[in-house]
């Protein structure tokens, strides 16, 4: 048997070897890591543009939606079908992509999602239905108008893989007992954008006939955005129609005295 001497342990050949390999997994981790962060922050921008994109696309179709309804002089037609599929209105908006009757599962441009329209407003309906908030004066929702973003105005050319539909049902404040019936000249618009990677965002709006040939349009709901709760914190100051009031400063008690 060999002895095994001082000067054999003390020997460090492939020691060099042994901390380059450890170096190299070091570094190969670490850009791994730096490539994961990197991806992972990429899609949280993207998602995050679809989104806000998603927001826009909706609130855009709103105005050009608003815009057909100053063309029909009846919205009780609009509300009551008794010829075409259910899920359509009476009278639909110029913006349809094909007609309501035979394309309820467009596709979102450039992506190859389907969107089933149909779907979405038996859905629309349900949660409706399921939350009876107006009993008699639940809405019935209509598609009234859908279509890519793309070609929400003619003669300009929209950058934008979103997909928008808006359904429109009477307003329940009229308190009628007829979702069907228009009393008070308002209505509820509900739009809805579908996009990439599922973006989904909805707004409502209440639409009004004034004693003009002008809509007075009302948000009462915006559904997936930050910016709700500022709007909602600067209400008293953006509502039109509030009063301006002055407050000056009560030198002997230091309280603000609003007049």
């Amino acid at each position: 048997m060999k002895a095994v001497t001082t000067t054999t342990l003390r020997k460090e050949d492939g020691v060099a070897l042994i901390i380059a390999l450890m170096a190299t997994m070091l570094l190969t981790g670490l850009g791994m890591t730096l490539m994961l962060l990197s991806n992972t922050e990429t899609q949280i921008s993207a998602n995050y543009r679809n989104s806000q994109e998603g927001l826009y696309a909706a609130d855009a179709a709103v105005e050009r939606i608003v815009q057909d309804l100053l063309l029909i002089p009846r919205w009780n037609d609009i509300l009551t079908n008794s010829s075409g599929p259910a899920e359509c209105a009476g009278t639909m908006s110029s913006f349809v992509d094909g007609t309501c009757s035979s394309n309820l599962t467009p596709t979102i441009p450039d992506t190859g999602e389907t969107v089933n329209l149909g779907k979405a407003t038996r859905n629309l309906q349900a949660v409706t239905d399921t939350a009876n908030l107006w009993l008699t004066n639940n809405p019935k929702w209509r598609l009234f108008a859908y279509g890519p973003i793309s070609s929400l105005l003619t003669g300009t050319t929209i950058d934008s893989q979103m997909y928008v539909a808006v359904w429109i049902a009477d307003d329940p404040a009229d308190n009628d007992g007829n979702p069907q019936i228009d009393t008070n000249g308002t209505v509820t618009l509900h739009a809805e954008a579908f996009g990439p990677k599922g973006t989904h965002k909805i707004i409502e709006v209440t639409v009004a006939r004034t004693s003009s040939t002008e809509i007075e349009r009302g948000q009462i709901a915006q559904r997936g955005q930050d910016e709700l709760n500022q709007r909602a914190r600067k209400a008293a100051v953006q509502t039109p129609g509030k009063g301006v009031t002055n407050m000056t400063l009560d030198t002997s008690s230091g309280s603000l005295v609003v007049h």
